[in-house]
């Protein structure tokens, strides 16, 4: 009878319907993939069965297939949010047990793991106390605690002095700018973090010679006599010796007494007026944490309020050789199975695994317009399938009113 092949065939576009509808339904879900009904037909058969005039008895489902076609990426305000532009998963832990999404809607919790809705925790290549990455994984932690200062120990000075320039007659003093040719300044930091204004006087003595003073706070601390440090150039206009010099000093407040060195090897006298080209030092006071940078390999870099930045992992991707063999969860996510195959962990942008976007997400890669076409189409099964059964009970009917 053609009433169960009739039946299976409204089965089956009932299910596509109910597909489409769940794709049309998750067009503005973030990192959703749309499904696909593929249908087969069904046969009677048995080992010594011949086809050749065999009908089939209808249609059934034989798999809900996921596309894993990548969908649009659109920016955001937070950079937090990350988007895989290719191949594979972000790792979210979910209390010991991975889960796998490309939903990279992520905030902070209150303990500084970053996680997305469900709370599950993203998982990183861990980087060492030096920056490096290393190959262990585990959950990306913000440390929102006061980075430890460093005290100053080198300075280094870019600068041109005039080769052109008078010898100053006048006894040296800081509040006399006749005293001295130039100066220059920058700030200095002890081992508490505390900023200290460390001024550099030049004064010249002879030709191709200068004093260098150093001051700190207003007290001279050059390890020289109190007329300075002598540099010394050649004709060229290269120097030739005193360099580097040094300051010692014990700042106030209980810090731990000072000796920085003074590197002068870069600076040149030329004909042209003074310039400080650059004057570097590599101290720095206590920070906290101001902001995150991720690249598109997704190193994961804390930048803080004093300058400094710090490495603190690279974001692990997973790929794997059969996609449409993993477990759905839901959320947005998907579970391995034995179809799958296991994951490959990785860096994005190496093997297969693309590259992250950092302050985006991927969209749905649902195709609306194609959706409705394909509705049409399932209703249009529908109906034909429910107009085979309308037949058959009429002819059904038919032969039970033959007398």
């Amino acid at each position: 009878m053609p009433f169960r092949t009739a039946l299976s065939g409204l089965n089956a576009a009932s299910a596509e319907l109910r597909i489409i509808g769940n794709n049309v339904a998750n067009a503005g879900t973030t990192g959703f993939k749309q499904s696909r009904a593929e249908f087969a037909d069904i046969f009677a058969t048995s080992n010594l069965g011949v086809t050749s005039n065999a009908i089939g008895t209808g249609v059934r489902v034989s798999s809900v297939s996921q596309q894993f076609t990548q969908g649009n990426i659109g920016f955001t305000d937070n950079n937090l949010d990350l988007a895989i532009s290719g191949q594979g998963f972000m790792i979210m832990n979910d209390n010991g047990t991975n889960a796998y999404t490309r939903s990279g809607a992520l905030g902070v919790d209150r303990n500084g793991f970053v996680v997305n809705n469900q709370q599950q925790q993203l998982t990183i290549f861990q980087a060492d106390v030096s920056g490096n990455i290393t190959g262990a994984t585990g959950p990306l932690q913000l440390d929102r605690s006061d980075i430890a200062p460093a005290a100053t120990t080198i300075v280094d000075v870019q600068a041109n002095l005039d080769a052109s320039a008078g010898i100053p007659t006048a006894p040296f003093s800081t509040t006399d700018a006749t005293s001295y040719n130039n100066s220059t300044s920058l700030t200095v930091f002890d081992s508490l973090g505390s900023p200290h204004l460390s001024t550099m006087y030049f004064t010249k003595t002879a030709d191709n010679t200068w004093d260098v003073r150093q001051f700190v706070d207003g007290t001279q601390v050059n390890t020289g006599a109190p007329a300075g440090e002598s540099i010394t150039f050649d004709s060229a206009g290269a120097i030739t010796g005193g360099s580097p010099t040094s300051m010692t000093f014990t700042p106030a407040g209980g810090a731990a007494p000072m000796t920085v060195a003074v590197d002068y090897n870069n600076t040149s006298q030329f004909g042209s007026p003074f310039s400080v080209n650059a004057l570097t030092q590599d101290g720095f006071a206590t920070g906290r944490l101001s902001g995150i940078d991720i690249s598109t390999t997704g190193v994961i870099t804390s930048r803080f309020t004093n300058g400094q930045s710090r490495t603190l992992g690279q974001i692990a991707i997973a790929t794997f050789n059969n996609s449409q063999g993993l477990r759905q969860l839901g959320d947005t996510a998907w579970a391995e199975t034995f179809d799958s195959g296991a994951p490959l962990v990785g860096a994005p942008g190496t093997g297969a695994a693309g590259l992250i976007e950092s302050g985006a997400l991927e969209g749905s890669n649902v195709d609306l317009t194609a959706e409705l076409v394909n509705m049409i189409t399932a209703q249009r099964n529908f109906q034909a399938n429910a107009q085979v059964i309308t037949t058959a009970d009429t002819v059904t009917q038919t032969i039970i009113n033959i007398r």
